[in-house]
């Protein structure tokens, strides 16, 4: 859609940021005129960074976390546990995690939650995945990190009926995390202390 008095190009820019979570249009316009103003290698950078990340970014194999090579880095440590894994809905759920710096075992992204409403059921996730890795690895306990939302919940409760009768642990983070608040949006202390004070399931 053309802006008034704006060329066309311009108009097109800020139509396309606009579509970006959390972004209106005004929000979307002044990045436009930031982008515009800014050094032509500014602009290049952005563009190469931007066709990067669909071209060079993989899931890994292994934790379905977003990576340049599979297994990624996180996969691969040998300096991290490998009896816990923390099951978590989304990658910047993982990051933010990564932050509180209270938890040094390994993840499993599961992609989004169960959400009948959505039309979203257990075979649309990497729950399938998750089960094989448990059977394949020596684990002792698996971290339910989804969200304190009714879809969460439900996740998180499936994920223990199917975990437990292998003989794993199962615990859910506790709830200094509000409920109904989204992981990657909490603080570092208050989701390192839900991991700490994590309970059995």
């Amino acid at each position: 859609m053309r802006r008034s008095g704006l060329p066309e190009s311009i108009s097109r820019l800020i139509g396309e940021l606009a579509k970006l979570p959390g972004i209106g249009e005004k929000n979307a316009t002044r990045l436009a005129f930031h982008i515009f103003r800014s050094p032509k290698i500014y602009s290049e950078n952005l563009a190469q960074a931007i066709l990067e990340t669909k071209t060079k970014v993989i899931l890994c194999d292994t934790c379905f976390n977003f990576a340049s090579e599979s297994p990624c880095y996180i996969c691969s440590n040998t300096d991290r546990g490998n009896s816990s894994i923390c099951v978590v809905e989304e990658p910047l759920d993982q990051l933010a995690i990564e932050k509180s710096k209270e938890f040094s075992g390994r993840y499993h992204i599961l992609h989004g939650v169960i959400s009948p409403m959505d039309g979203v059921g257990p075979e649309d996730l990497r729950i399938k995945e998750l089960i094989t890795r448990l059977e394949q690895e020596n684990i002792k306990e698996v971290i339910v990190a989804t969200n304190p939302s009714v879809e969460g919940e439900a996740t998180s409760l499936y994920l223990s009926k199917l975990i437990k009768p292998l003989g794993i642990e199962v615990s859910r983070i506790a709830y200094g995390v509000p409920m109904g608040g989204d992981i990657e949006y909490i603080d570092e202390i208050t989701l390192g202390k839900a991991i700490r004070d994590r309970k059995f399931i």
